[in-house]
């Protein structure tokens, strides 16, 4: 019998949390017959408010992390350089085989440095995606992981090719988009839940906008927020209200600057997961800086606007079903005047077939 593989997760914020959940589920299925993984959950903190951390492990089904580093807040530098110094002592600890991260976050670059410096080999679900914009920290962290892993994990072919322009050519895998897998799964598991949400805020099906901003580029520009807020301003109306599920950081600014929103835009907490998704799959549009909400509103066959200048999910683009409107508020009102193409909406082919995480644990077990 083979000996079990060592698999030390790291993760610390939202995406991470819902994408891990269908990868350790994936290992729980394959270790039914002969026990073939043996994780360990690294949580570096990085999210830290209850509705953007700990929810997640029960409302998803992950299991309690066997280590919380209680690592956030400070300067990207102050907190990369922490979460590497704690996570290279769990590495010692445990001594892992493969080191496996997600994304794009601080936590996902200080997973990657702490094991590579000592060996170990690194997974990066996610890899090969670009904005091409190095002003974006989440861009600085995904190109110096991947050229640090030796299993990248691609989401698409473009990922796939944007790896290769690098020379990375070496165990490159297209296993389609685990994100995937999670809306898929978790769609079904949001009906039981959309109603009575729904309800609660005061909005019916297919009649209110959902809208995200959380990203730096956005937040610490407060040109660009108020922009941004001007064009969802213009858009809501009493018959189509805005829900906005408020990250911590925006909602501080907003405070501080005493920003005035209409009364049809409607502020609220943030949401679990599978609220945020059956707010999605019943959203007449979504506007959003977030990666993640821009793939899952185009998998659910939702318009999307895109609050940025560039995007890594450039299928989206391409197929109709998202538009890049920045911090423009005539672009966001232009955007939503010409309409979309339906049939062009939900090309969900582009991201596999819903079977990527047990495509990793394959890949893994070999």
């Amino acid at each position: 019998m083979s000996q079990s593989k060592r698999i030390t997760t790291v993760l610390g914020a939202r995406p991470q949390f819902v994408k891990a959940a269908m990868v350790s589920r994936a290992m729980a299925r394959c270790n039914q017959q002969q026990e073939r993984f043996v994780e360990t959950i690294v949580h570096t903190g990085q999210h830290y408010n209850t509705n953007m951390s700990s929810v997640f492990f029960e409302e998803l089904g992950i299991p309690e992390p066997d280590y919380n580093l209680g690592i956030n807040g400070g300067t990207h530098g102050q907190q990369t350089g922490q979460m590497l110094d704690a996570v290279e002592q769990v590495l010692l600890d445990i001594k892992p085989d493969v080191v496996l991260v997600y994304g794009d976050t601080n936590s996902t670059l200080a997973g990657s440095l702490a094991a590579v410096k000592l060996h170990i080999p690194i997974a990066h679900v996610e890899a090969g995606l670009r904005s091409f914009n190095k002003q974006m920290p989440e861009e600085v962290n995904r190109i110096l992981t991947d050229h640090v892993s030796e299993y990248l994990f691609c989401p698409t072919d473009l990922a796939v090719d944007n790896l290769s322009n690098e020379g990375i050519n070496k165990g490159v895998y297209q296993i389609g988009d685990v994100m995937k897998d999670c809306a898929l799964y978790y769609r079904k598991k949001a009906e039981g839940i959309e109603e009575d949400l729904l309800h609660s805020l005061g909005v019916t099906k297919k009649s209110y906008y959902l809208a995200t901003v959380h990203r730096a580029e956005n937040t610490n520009d407060l040109n660009r927020l108020k922009e941004i807020f001007e064009g969802i301003t213009a858009v809501s109306t009493k018959n189509c209200p805005t829900v906005i599920p408020l990250h911590p950081r925006t909602k501080k600014i907003i405070e501080n600057n005493d920003l005035v929103l209409s009364e049809h835009i409607h502020l609220i907490s943030p949401l679990s997961y599978l609220q945020m998704v059956a707010m999605e799959c019943n959203a007449k549009l979504i506007m959003t800086d977030s990666g993640g909400i821009q793939k899952e509103a185009f998998i659910f066959g939702v318009p999307c606007l895109t609050l940025r200048d560039e995007t890594e999910w450039v299928e989206t683009v391409d197929a109709g079903g998202n538009v890049l409107v920045g911090a423009d508020s005539q672009k966001i009102q232009s955007a939503l005047q010409k309409g979309f193409n339906q049939d062009a909406l939900s090309r969900e082919q582009l991201y596999g077939n819903g079977d990527s995480a047990q495509l990793i644990c394959e890949i893994l077990g070999q």
